[in-house]
């Protein structure tokens, strides 16, 4: 039960967030799979209109989303444009092992209520997994994250949109995530969708934003949970500024922006790898969590870093907060990073660490202040980094 009664944001009674059966997890599994419209697989999502009513205002009957890859093109999309839904389910041999195989559901540590480590530990087979391939899987990491980063200056390609209004909306997807109880990565993909998006596509009214940006977490969460959020909550969380039929259609939009893919490496991903290969304990853990969703508020300077880079550096700042001690040897073996590389990017993240507690934004301190996470948010800072 929640201690503490939210009036703003929306909230899953426990039936419908534990009810859900595995057979529609099956079923949305494979309709994904096979590449049905979005309204087969709904979402949830929440919005507070006082902090985002620059944001919140009516939305139009229509909108144009100029994008730009070889030579401008325009997507254009209107109201009596109607979402067509695939009637016909793959009937073959293929389906059935897939219901099958949706039905598996990895064998999870869940740690116990006075321990504050996240509740996302790896099973054993996950772990020999990660053991025997982690040089494979770190290579197609480095490779694949050249391919999906955002464009560091994309909001000059935005007069309407200030930093201070992604800010806000990223500070409010991060309350969306924590009341919903959705993972961290379901929040480091849904910032690059948003990012990715506005940096392939021009003049972005802000009162779309909030649209985008719920587009992009609602994509991330049928990517990444097992139980998203339904649609019907997505638009509640954004009072109802949006409807059904916009959230759907501005998600198709986005979808074929970002050409499908979806699999975006984070730097939660690489932090989650590094600490595999170098264990710390559950405090720094979650201290560079909480550092490395800090990151996600800004575009400057963190976009001009890669997820790697950005990964290594909330490592270092972690494991030096705690333990007075930077980058391990075998990190350096496995990464090739040595501590010149990382420095600029730990230089930056210790700014904004030291920064946080003054911000107007506070949905990442207050989230990582409960004892879940170790109350790493209330720890004492380091004001200044100092060499080995």
């Amino acid at each position: 039960p929640r201690t503490i009664q939210r009036t703003v944001l929306g909230s899953l009674s426990e039936n419908e967030q534990r009810g859900r059966s595995l057979s529609q997890v099956g079923n949305s599994s494979i309709r994904t799979l096979c590449n049905q419209r979005p309204s087969m697989f709904q979402t949830t999502d929440f919005l507070h209109s006082s902090q985002l009513n620059f944001l919140g205002c009516p939305s139009s009957s229509s909108y144009d989303v100029y994008v730009e890859e070889a030579c401008e093109v325009v997507l254009a999309a209107s109201d009596d444009y109607d979402l067509e839904v695939d009637a016909n389910p793959l009937q073959n041999e293929h389906v059935r092992l897939l219901m099958e195989f949706s039905s598996i559901q990895p064998q999870m540590n869940y740690s116990s209520p006075g321990s504050c480590h996240d509740a996302s530990m790896l099973s054993e087979p996950e772990e020999s997994l990660i053991s025997n391939y982690a040089e494979d899987i770190y290579k197609n990491l480095r490779e694949s994250e050249k391919q999906f980063r955002p464009k560091p200056s994309y909001l000059e390609r935005h007069p309407e949109i200030t930093n201070g209004m992604r800010v806000i909306l990223v500070d409010w997807l991060v309350e969306v995530v924590q009341e919903y109880k959705l993972g961290s990565e379901t929040l480091h993909l849904a910032v690059n969708y948003l990012d990715r998006f506005l940096s392939y596509t021009t003049f972005i009214k802000r009162n779309k934003l909030q649209l985008v940006g719920t587009a992009a977490l609602l994509i991330a969460a049928k990517y990444e949970e097992i139980f998203p959020p339904e649609l019907n909550e997505f638009v509640y969380i954004t009072d109802c500024t949006y409807a059904k039929k916009q959230l759907l259609r501005m998600e198709s939009v986005l979808l074929k922006v970002l050409d499908f893919k979806m699999a975006a490496p984070t730097t939660n991903q690489f932090l989650r790898l590094f600490m595999f290969i170098h264990s710390v304990c559950s405090t720094t853990e979650n201290l560079a969590m909480y550092i490395a969703e800090l990151s996600l508020l800004e575009t400057d300077p963190f976009l001009q870093y890669t997820p790697s880079i950005l990964a290594a550096g909330t490592y270092c700042l972690a494991t030096y907060t705690i333990h007075k001690s930077y980058w391990p040897d075998s990190l350096i073996t496995f990464t090739g990073y040595t501590m010149e590389e990382i420095m600029p990017c730990l230089t930056s993240l210790h700014k904004l660490y030291i920064s946080a507690e003054t911000r107007p934004q506070q949905a990442v301190r207050d989230k990582y202040k409960t004892s879940k996470y170790c109350r790493v948010s209330g720890l004492k800072q380091l004001s200044i980094l100092q060499s080995d």
